[in-house]
Protein backbone atom coordinates (compact mmCIF):
# COMPACT_ATOMS: atom_id res chain seq x y z
CA UNK A 1 0.00 0.00 0.00
CA UNK A 2 1.27 3.37 -0.96
CA UNK A 3 1.88 6.03 1.63
CA UNK A 4 -0.82 8.40 1.33
CA UNK A 5 0.19 12.52 0.84
CA UNK A 6 1.23 14.56 3.93
CA UNK A 7 -0.87 17.70 3.45
CA UNK A 8 -0.59 20.77 5.69
CA UNK A 9 -2.61 24.00 5.37
CA UNK A 10 -1.54 27.33 6.10
CA UNK A 11 -3.78 29.22 7.72
CA UNK A 12 -7.57 28.46 9.27
CA UNK A 13 -9.70 30.36 7.01
CA UNK A 14 -13.02 29.43 7.40
CA UNK A 15 -13.47 28.09 3.75
CA UNK A 16 -10.56 25.66 5.00
CA UNK A 17 -12.32 24.69 8.33
CA UNK A 18 -16.07 24.04 6.58
CA UNK A 19 -14.73 22.45 3.05
CA UNK A 20 -11.23 21.77 1.64
CA UNK A 21 -9.92 20.57 5.17
CA UNK A 22 -12.96 18.10 5.24
CA UNK A 23 -11.92 17.23 1.80
CA UNK A 24 -8.21 16.69 2.31
CA UNK A 25 -9.22 14.37 5.16
CA UNK A 26 -11.59 12.29 3.28
CA UNK A 27 -9.93 11.95 0.15
CA UNK A 28 -8.34 8.64 -0.84
CA UNK A 29 -4.38 8.45 -0.68
CA UNK A 30 -4.61 11.55 1.40
CA UNK A 31 -3.68 12.47 4.62
CA UNK A 32 -4.71 15.94 6.89
CA UNK A 33 -1.43 16.62 9.14
CA UNK A 34 -0.74 19.65 9.98
CA UNK A 35 -2.38 23.64 10.28
CA UNK A 36 -0.49 26.93 10.55
CA UNK A 37 -1.98 29.53 12.53
CA UNK A 38 -1.26 31.98 15.01
CA UNK A 39 -4.45 31.41 16.82
CA UNK A 40 -5.04 28.29 18.68
CA UNK A 41 -8.04 28.41 19.34
CA UNK A 42 -8.97 28.58 15.31
CA UNK A 43 -7.64 24.98 15.77
CA UNK A 44 -10.38 23.27 17.28
CA UNK A 45 -12.86 23.67 14.66
CA UNK A 46 -10.46 21.37 12.29
CA UNK A 47 -9.25 19.13 15.24
CA UNK A 48 -13.14 18.46 15.34
CA UNK A 49 -12.83 16.01 12.56
CA UNK A 50 -9.11 15.61 12.46
CA UNK A 51 -7.88 14.80 16.58
CA UNK A 52 -4.34 14.33 15.71
CA UNK A 53 -3.84 17.05 13.50
CA UNK A 54 -0.03 19.28 14.33
CA UNK A 55 -0.28 22.91 14.52
CA UNK A 56 2.20 25.13 13.76
CA UNK A 57 2.09 28.61 15.06
CA UNK A 58 3.34 30.27 11.70
CA UNK A 59 3.61 29.60 8.20
CA UNK A 60 7.12 29.65 8.04
CA UNK A 61 7.03 26.78 10.79
CA UNK A 62 4.98 24.70 8.78
CA UNK A 63 6.91 24.46 5.41
CA UNK A 64 9.99 23.53 7.48
CA UNK A 65 7.83 20.55 8.48
CA UNK A 66 10.12 17.40 6.64
CA UNK A 67 6.74 15.42 7.38
CA UNK A 68 4.26 17.06 5.08
CA UNK A 69 4.37 16.94 1.23
CA UNK A 70 1.98 18.96 -0.01
CA UNK A 71 0.66 22.59 0.98
CA UNK A 72 -3.00 23.88 0.79
CA UNK A 73 -3.10 27.82 0.54
CA UNK A 74 -6.17 29.26 1.94
CA UNK A 75 -4.77 32.64 2.30
CA UNK A 76 -5.86 36.05 1.09
CA UNK A 77 -5.99 36.69 -2.62
CA UNK A 78 -2.75 38.81 -2.64
CA UNK A 79 -0.58 36.34 -0.71
CA UNK A 80 -1.24 33.57 -3.15
CA UNK A 81 1.86 34.31 -5.13
CA UNK A 82 4.44 35.01 -2.29
CA UNK A 83 3.59 31.70 -0.30
CA UNK A 84 3.26 29.45 -3.29
CA UNK A 85 6.71 30.00 -4.14
CA UNK A 86 8.13 29.74 -0.74
CA UNK A 87 6.17 26.99 -0.08
CA UNK A 88 7.93 25.44 -3.55
CA UNK A 89 11.21 26.50 -2.63
CA UNK A 90 10.39 24.69 0.87
CA UNK A 91 10.09 21.32 -1.21
CA UNK A 92 6.35 21.10 -0.76
CA UNK A 93 3.68 20.45 -4.12
CA UNK A 94 1.26 23.43 -3.55
CA UNK A 95 -2.43 23.36 -4.23
CA UNK A 96 -3.33 27.17 -3.90
CA UNK A 97 -6.85 29.10 -3.32
CA UNK A 98 -8.04 30.23 -6.68
CA UNK A 99 -6.98 33.18 -8.09
CA UNK A 100 -3.22 31.82 -7.66
CA UNK A 101 -2.40 35.04 -9.01
CA UNK A 102 -3.39 38.99 -9.33
CA UNK A 103 -2.06 39.58 -12.86
CA UNK A 104 -0.99 37.22 -15.91
CA UNK A 105 2.09 38.29 -15.37
CA UNK A 106 2.71 36.61 -12.15
CA UNK A 107 2.35 33.77 -13.63
CA UNK A 108 6.24 33.75 -14.97
CA UNK A 109 7.45 33.53 -11.23
CA UNK A 110 5.02 30.67 -10.67
CA UNK A 111 5.55 28.57 -13.45
CA UNK A 112 9.59 29.63 -13.03
CA UNK A 113 9.25 28.23 -9.23
CA UNK A 114 7.22 25.09 -9.97
CA UNK A 115 9.60 24.31 -13.16
CA UNK A 116 12.90 24.23 -10.64
CA UNK A 117 11.51 22.48 -7.37
CA UNK A 118 9.86 20.00 -9.96
CA UNK A 119 6.80 19.78 -7.62
CA UNK A 120 3.13 20.38 -8.57
CA UNK A 121 1.68 23.86 -8.15
CA UNK A 122 -1.87 24.38 -9.22
CA UNK A 123 -4.41 26.10 -8.54
CA UNK A 124 -7.28 24.93 -6.62
CA UNK A 125 -10.20 25.40 -9.40
CA UNK A 126 -12.10 22.40 -8.02
CA UNK A 127 -15.20 22.62 -10.66
CA UNK A 128 -12.62 20.89 -13.70
CA UNK A 129 -12.51 17.48 -11.40
CA UNK A 130 -16.61 17.65 -11.29
CA UNK A 131 -18.04 14.58 -13.40
CA UNK A 132 -20.82 17.09 -14.23
CA UNK A 133 -17.76 19.76 -16.41
CA UNK A 134 -16.40 16.32 -17.30
CA UNK A 135 -19.17 15.59 -19.16
CA UNK A 136 -20.17 18.74 -20.54
CA UNK A 137 -16.65 19.17 -22.02
CA UNK A 138 -16.97 15.51 -23.49
CA UNK A 139 -20.47 16.02 -25.01
CA UNK A 140 -19.16 19.67 -26.56
CA UNK A 141 -16.38 17.83 -28.45
CA UNK A 142 -18.49 15.22 -29.69
CA UNK A 143 -21.06 17.61 -31.06
CA UNK A 144 -24.14 17.26 -28.99
CA UNK A 145 -25.04 20.89 -29.52
CA UNK A 146 -23.60 21.37 -32.70
CA UNK A 147 -21.67 24.22 -33.91
CA UNK A 148 -21.48 26.90 -30.91
CA UNK A 149 -22.52 30.13 -31.39
CA UNK A 150 -23.12 31.87 -28.22
CA UNK A 151 -22.10 30.97 -24.37
CA UNK A 152 -23.86 32.82 -21.51
CA UNK A 153 -23.67 32.58 -17.95
CA UNK A 154 -24.50 34.36 -14.56
CA UNK A 155 -22.56 33.87 -10.95
CA UNK A 156 -23.75 36.18 -8.30
CA UNK A 157 -24.10 36.45 -4.48
CA UNK A 158 -24.47 39.55 -2.24
CA UNK A 159 -21.76 40.45 0.06
CA UNK A 160 -22.21 43.47 1.61
CA UNK A 161 -20.02 43.42 4.74
CA UNK A 162 -17.16 45.66 4.16
CA UNK A 163 -14.57 44.10 6.04
CA UNK A 164 -14.62 40.75 4.08
CA UNK A 165 -11.51 40.44 2.29
CA UNK A 166 -13.72 40.04 -0.73
CA UNK A 167 -14.95 44.02 -0.66
CA UNK A 168 -11.04 44.98 0.67
CA UNK A 169 -8.83 46.24 -2.24
CA UNK A 170 -5.63 45.78 0.04
CA UNK A 171 -6.34 42.04 -0.17
CA UNK A 172 -7.27 41.34 -3.40
CA UNK A 173 -10.94 41.60 -3.71
CA UNK A 174 -13.51 42.58 -5.59
CA UNK A 175 -15.79 39.76 -8.12
CA UNK A 176 -14.06 39.13 -10.96
CA UNK A 177 -11.11 37.68 -8.96
CA UNK A 178 -13.64 35.73 -6.36
CA UNK A 179 -15.99 34.13 -8.92
CA UNK A 180 -14.90 35.32 -12.50
CA UNK A 181 -12.62 32.93 -12.35
CA UNK A 182 -15.32 30.59 -12.85
CA UNK A 183 -17.60 31.80 -15.35
CA UNK A 184 -14.39 32.62 -17.74
CA UNK A 185 -12.58 29.04 -16.77
CA UNK A 186 -15.63 27.32 -17.48
CA UNK A 187 -16.24 28.14 -20.87
CA UNK A 188 -12.46 27.81 -21.57
CA UNK A 189 -12.31 24.46 -20.18
CA UNK A 190 -15.42 23.45 -22.06
CA UNK A 191 -13.92 24.90 -25.36
CA UNK A 192 -10.76 25.13 -25.01
CA UNK A 193 -10.88 28.18 -26.75
CA UNK A 194 -9.43 31.35 -25.88
CA UNK A 195 -11.13 35.39 -26.25
CA UNK A 196 -9.50 37.66 -28.93
CA UNK A 197 -11.04 40.41 -27.51
CA UNK A 198 -13.10 41.28 -24.17
CA UNK A 199 -15.41 44.56 -23.53
CA UNK A 200 -16.79 45.17 -19.95
CA UNK A 201 -18.82 47.73 -17.82
CA UNK A 202 -17.65 47.29 -14.33
CA UNK A 203 -19.37 48.95 -11.03
CA UNK A 204 -17.08 49.85 -8.30
CA UNK A 205 -17.22 50.27 -4.57
CA UNK A 206 -14.55 50.93 -2.10
CA UNK A 207 -12.07 50.16 -5.41
CA UNK A 208 -13.06 46.80 -5.83
CA UNK A 209 -15.71 45.78 -8.78
CA UNK A 210 -18.88 45.20 -7.19
CA UNK A 211 -20.86 44.19 -11.03
CA UNK A 212 -19.47 43.57 -14.04
CA UNK A 213 -21.22 42.39 -17.19
CA UNK A 214 -18.78 40.99 -19.81
CA UNK A 215 -18.86 40.45 -23.62
CA UNK A 216 -15.87 38.48 -25.41
CA UNK A 217 -15.46 37.57 -28.62
CA UNK A 218 -13.96 33.82 -29.10
CA UNK A 219 -13.27 31.88 -32.11
CA UNK A 220 -16.54 30.96 -33.98
CA UNK A 221 -19.10 32.35 -31.18
CA UNK A 222 -19.90 35.08 -28.87
CA UNK A 223 -19.43 34.98 -25.50
CA UNK A 224 -21.79 37.31 -21.90
CA UNK A 225 -22.23 36.71 -18.40
CA UNK A 226 -22.32 38.84 -15.34
CA UNK A 227 -20.44 38.35 -12.45
CA UNK A 228 -21.70 40.00 -9.07
CA UNK A 229 -20.77 40.55 -5.37
CA UNK A 230 -24.44 42.56 -4.89
CA UNK A 231 -26.86 40.45 -6.50
CA UNK A 232 -29.36 38.16 -4.86
CA UNK A 233 -27.39 34.38 -5.32
CA UNK A 234 -27.63 32.60 -9.24
CA UNK A 235 -25.58 30.07 -11.34
CA UNK A 236 -25.74 28.96 -14.37
CA UNK A 237 -23.81 28.64 -17.58
CA UNK A 238 -25.45 27.73 -21.06
CA UNK A 239 -24.06 26.89 -24.53
CA UNK A 240 -26.19 27.50 -27.34
CA UNK A 241 -25.40 25.10 -30.20
CA UNK A 242 -26.80 25.10 -33.92
CA UNK A 243 -28.42 21.74 -33.45
CA UNK A 244 -29.09 22.05 -29.24
CA UNK A 245 -28.45 23.93 -25.88
CA UNK A 246 -26.34 22.66 -22.98
CA UNK A 247 -27.26 24.04 -19.58
CA UNK A 248 -24.89 23.45 -16.47
CA UNK A 249 -27.19 23.69 -13.44
CA UNK A 250 -25.44 24.48 -9.83
CA UNK A 251 -22.50 24.52 -11.93
CA UNK A 252 -19.90 26.29 -9.49
CA UNK A 253 -20.96 25.41 -5.90
CA UNK A 254 -22.27 22.05 -6.49
CA UNK A 255 -24.81 20.56 -4.31
CA UNK A 256 -24.60 23.62 -1.41
CA UNK A 257 -26.32 26.31 -4.46
CA UNK A 258 -28.52 23.13 -6.13
CA UNK A 259 -27.79 19.48 -7.41
CA UNK A 260 -25.48 19.37 -10.18
CA UNK A 261 -27.35 19.14 -13.62
CA UNK A 262 -26.71 18.77 -16.85
CA UNK A 263 -29.43 19.57 -19.14
CA UNK A 264 -29.49 18.60 -22.82
CA UNK A 265 -31.95 19.89 -25.61
CA UNK A 266 -31.56 18.64 -28.96
CA UNK A 267 -33.00 19.70 -32.14
CA UNK A 268 -36.72 17.77 -31.66
CA UNK A 269 -36.80 19.79 -28.67
CA UNK A 270 -36.21 16.79 -26.33
CA UNK A 271 -34.40 17.05 -22.93
CA UNK A 272 -32.04 15.01 -21.18
CA UNK A 273 -31.27 15.61 -17.73
CA UNK A 274 -28.19 14.03 -15.98
CA UNK A 275 -27.82 14.13 -12.10
CA UNK A 276 -25.18 14.05 -9.92
CA UNK A 277 -26.83 14.56 -6.82
CA UNK A 278 -23.74 12.90 -4.00
CA UNK A 279 -20.56 14.08 -5.73
CA UNK A 280 -18.02 16.42 -3.79
CA UNK A 281 -15.81 18.17 -5.91
CA UNK A 282 -13.11 18.94 -3.75
CA UNK A 283 -12.58 15.61 -2.27
CA UNK A 284 -12.38 14.51 -6.09
CA UNK A 285 -9.64 17.63 -6.71
CA UNK A 286 -7.35 16.46 -3.55
CA UNK A 287 -7.52 13.08 -4.91
CA UNK A 288 -6.61 13.82 -8.76
CA UNK A 289 -3.49 15.78 -7.04
CA UNK A 290 -2.64 12.97 -5.61
CA UNK A 291 -2.72 10.63 -8.45
CA UNK A 292 -0.97 13.28 -10.29
CA UNK A 293 1.79 13.09 -7.68
CA UNK A 294 1.98 9.53 -7.71
CA UNK A 295 1.74 8.22 -11.13
CA UNK A 296 1.94 11.27 -13.28
CA UNK A 297 -1.21 11.05 -14.72
CA UNK A 298 -2.03 15.18 -16.20
CA UNK A 299 -3.59 17.75 -13.75
CA UNK A 300 -6.85 18.70 -15.28
CA UNK A 301 -5.77 22.54 -14.24
CA UNK A 302 -2.21 23.47 -14.78
CA UNK A 303 -0.51 26.72 -14.08
CA UNK A 304 -0.92 27.48 -18.07
CA UNK A 305 -4.37 26.83 -17.94
CA UNK A 306 -5.21 29.13 -14.68
CA UNK A 307 -2.80 31.86 -16.78
CA UNK A 308 -5.22 31.72 -19.61
CA UNK A 309 -8.19 32.49 -17.46
CA UNK A 310 -6.20 35.42 -15.02
CA UNK A 311 -5.39 36.68 -18.87
CA UNK A 312 -8.83 36.93 -19.78
CA UNK A 313 -9.67 38.91 -15.80
CA UNK A 314 -7.17 41.27 -17.35
CA UNK A 315 -8.74 41.97 -20.69
CA UNK A 316 -11.94 42.68 -18.59
CA UNK A 317 -10.32 45.01 -16.56
CA UNK A 318 -8.50 47.06 -18.72
CA UNK A 319 -12.06 47.24 -21.20
CA UNK A 320 -13.61 48.25 -18.11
Amino acid sequence: MEQAIRWGILGASNFARQHMGPAIHAAKGADLVALATSSPDKADGFRAFQPRLRVHDSYDALLADDEIDAVYIPLPNHLHVEWTKKALAAGKHVLCEKPIAMVESDFDDLIAARDAAGKLAAEAYMIVHHPNWQLAQRLYAEGAIGRLMYVDGVFAYNNTDMENIRNRPETGGGGLRDIGVYTFGSARFVTGAEPSGVDARLTFENDVDTFAHIGADFPGFRYNCVVSTRMFPSQRMTFHGDKGRMTVKGPFNAGVFCEAQLEIENAAMEVTTHRFPAVNQYVLQVEAFGRSLRDGTPYPCPLEFSRGTQRMIDMAFAAG
